[in-house]
This record gives C-alpha cells, sequence and structure tokens, in this order.
C-alpha cells in the first residue's frame, strides 16, 4: 500500500480546469422536503451551469433512475452522465471520491474516506450510511480511476479546501471532534492530510458557521480563490453568535501569508417555518428539524465550475446581502461568469451548492 503523497499525488484546487464534476439526484426525504420538488429547482440549475463547461456525473438510486432520466429529457440537460449507484443521502462533496493528481503524468485518482454520516454513533446525523460509505470506490470502479483505500481515516470532502499548491484548510471544530477520528490527535491527522493530499501545510482554523450541523466544515467559513487569496465568511455585528467564530478564523488567516476578503453571511438569519417542518419524513435515528431552527446559511459554499462560480442565493429578506455578495465575488473572479443559485431550499436539506458538488480535475486516468 503505497499513499498518494508516496506516488507523488497531490489535490489541485478547485479552481483548477476540471475534466467533470459529479453530483447526486436528491431523495431522502429527511433532507429533501415535499418530495424533493422545491430543490430539485435549484438543483436543475446547478445542473445547467455545470454542464456548460464541463461533464456532469449525476448518480442516482435505482429507484430514482427513471426519474432522473426523465428530468434530463423534460429539461432538456446535455452532457451529463446517469450512474445507477446505491446512496443514502445527495451530498456529493462528502461521499464521492476526493480526487487527487499526479504532478508529472497528469494521472488522476480518487481517495476513499471513511464516511460516517458526519459523527458516526457519537453525533451523526443519521444511522444507516453504508451506501454513503460504499460510494466512492463503487464510483472509481464505474468510471475507470484507480481508488486510494483510506478506510481508515473517517473524512468528508466538505472538511478540506486545497489551494492546489500545498496548503490545506480545515476546521478544529470539525476533524478534532469526537464522532471522527477520536483515538488521533491534532498532529497524526496533520500528517495523515498531508500523506493523502500531498500537502505540505495545513492550516487549521478553529471554527466554522454557526449551527453547521456537519461540526462546522470549512467549505462554510474559508475557501480559495487562487493560491493566495481567500473568502472568510464575516459579520460585522458583535451580537450575532457568528462574529466570534469569524474574528478566530481571521487572527489565524492573518498569521498566513494570504490575502483576506471578508465575505458577509446573510444579514437575516434563515430560519426552518412550520411549512418547511411539514414537508419532511424522518426515519428513527435520523437527526430532525424544528420550526425557528437557525440554518448555516453561507455565501463561502459556492463552487468552481471551468468559467463561473456558482454562487448561493437566499432570497426573502436577504436580497440585498444576496446583491453584494454577487457584485464582490463578480470583483474578486472578473474573469469567471458570476451565476446566482437559488439556495434555500438546499440550506433546508441541511447543505449548500458545494456540499452538493464534487470536482474532478482535468487529466487521465490511467498513467
Amino acid at each position: 500500500m503505497t499513499t498518494p503523497k508516496q506516488d507523488n499525488f497531490y489535490m489541485p484546487a478547485e479552481f483548477e480546469l476540471h475534466d467533470a464534476s459529479i453530483m447526486i439526484f436528491p431523495e431522502r426525504p429527511g433532507s429533501w422536503n415535499y418530495d424533493a420538488k422545491p430543490a430539485l429547482k435549484s438543483f436543475l440549475e446547478i445542473f445547467k451551469a455545470i454542464t456548460k463547461s464541463e461533464l456532469l456525473y449525476l448518480i442516482t438510486s435505482n429507484s430514482k433512475y427513471t426519474e432522473a432520466e426523465i428530468f434530463i429529457k423534460k429539461n432538456q440537460l446535455q452532457n451529463i452522465k446517469l450512474l445507477e449507484i446505491a446512496q443514502n443521502d445527495a451530498w456529493a462533496r462528502d461521499t464521492a471520491p476526493t480526487f487527487v493528481k499526479n504532478n508529472k503524468t497528469g494521472e488522476v485518482r480518487g481517495i476513499d474516506w471513511q464516511f460516517n454520516a458526519w459523527g458516526g454513533l457519537f453525533d451523526g446525523l443519521y444511522q444507516n450510511w453504508q451506501e454513503d460509505n460504499a460510494l466512492a470506490k463503487k464510483f472509481c470502479s464505474e468510471t475507470g480511476y484507480a481508488c486510494y483505500n483510506a478506510q481508515h481515516f473517517v473524512l468528508e470532502g466538505g472538511s478540506i479546501h486545497s489551494n492546489g499548491q500545498g496548503s490545506i484548510l480545515v476546521t478544529e471544530a470539525c476533524l478534532l471532534s469526537q464522532g471522527r477520528n477520536p483515538s488521533l490527535n491534532k498532529q497524526q491527522i496533520t500528517e495523515i492530510l498531508c500523506e493523502y493530499l500531498g500537502a505540505e501545510k495545513i492550516i487549521w482554523l478553529p471554527r466554522g458557521i454557526y449551527h453547521d450541523e456537519t461540526n462546522e466544515h470549512v467549505d462554510n467559513i474559508c475557501a480559495f480563490l487562487n493560491p493566495e487569496e481567500v473568502v472568510l465568511a464575516w459579520t460585522d455585528n458583535q451580537n450575532d453568535p457568528q462574529y466570534a467564530l469569524s474574528n478566530a478564523c481571521l487572527e489565524v488567516l492573518k498569521q498566513e501569508k494570504l490575502k483576506i476578503h471578508k465575505l458577509p453571511i446573510p444579514e437575516n438569519p434563515i430560519c426552518i417555518t412550520e411549512h418547511d417542518l411539514q414537508g419532511y419524513v424522518f426515519e428513527e435515528g435520523e437527526d430532525v428539524r424544528e420550526v425557528g431552527e437557525r440554518l448555516a446559511g453561507s455565501y463561502v459554499n459556492f463552487y468552481f465550475t471551468n468559467d463561473s462560480v456558482l454562487l448561493p442565493q437566499f432570497g426573502g429578506n436577504n436580497k440585498k446581502s444576496d446583491l453584494f455578495a454577487l457584485e464582490l465575488m463578480q470583483k474578486l473572479c472578473p474573469e469567471r461568469e458570476i451565476i446566482p443559485i437559488p439556495a434555500r431550499e438546499l440550506l433546508l436539506g441541511g447543505g449548500n451548492i458545494h456540499c452538493l458538488t464534487q470536482q474532478i480535475p482535468k487529466g487521465g486516468k490511467f498513467s
């Protein structure tokens, strides 16, 4: 058994060129209320945006295969390859492989981390995650990518961000949580990440977005725009619980040689309504929702395609915040189209655009 670093593989940045993206057709009734119909409107906009410039692998269960096929035809979508692979939910960022690339040959391989529903029996969000955990290996087998076995280590793709040049962003709140790798300390986790992601440095941010049920994934709080610049979710409101979390991250980022851009969170918290709640069907042992519950809204949970940025928009009383985020991201990424994606329904599912997508870097399947 070799590791990616031993084989000269590293994790490219998301803003680099992709061969394809991966998504999963939504169906879990405890995540996607009203039979996923509201969320599918937002999924459709993501499908359209991605397939403008790259292939989209769309994973679906056997029971939803025909529905997904009809959905693709009805909306005249092109550049989509439908794959039938069993899974427990639609969070491709966390259950699909993390891809690494050989810095000499350009070969791309996947990594099969252990997935335990964001905390396993300690504080996981549902009890049955076996199909999710098996997805990465099956995807690589179906599509012809070699795959590293990292089942000894619990990790989700949303908990890591790479700048493509040896630095990885993570949060302590997530990676040091007791539901993931409790027998490993910070230094041991650092070594494993460096070995499997071909990295030289792990930047440990203390916290993530307030009330993020993933134990505060980094992809909701901070992201690389290029190797030397990041955006950080921010609020100037010192009475908002997010202020202390973002400020703690800012202090760490100041120690790095990075240019930091503050990207304000939605001005008004996004909360679950009675109507939202009535549409869910929760199974036994699944994390349930409550009326008034604050969701982890953040504009940092965007996704780079080959020619655009897919940016969350929350609407309602956050239209001013939405517009500010759009204008700021256009200034920060002038060479890309900034595509607004209605994201409230995605947030109701428990995540956002970045959580639903996983990139496959441009390269070959075999050296």
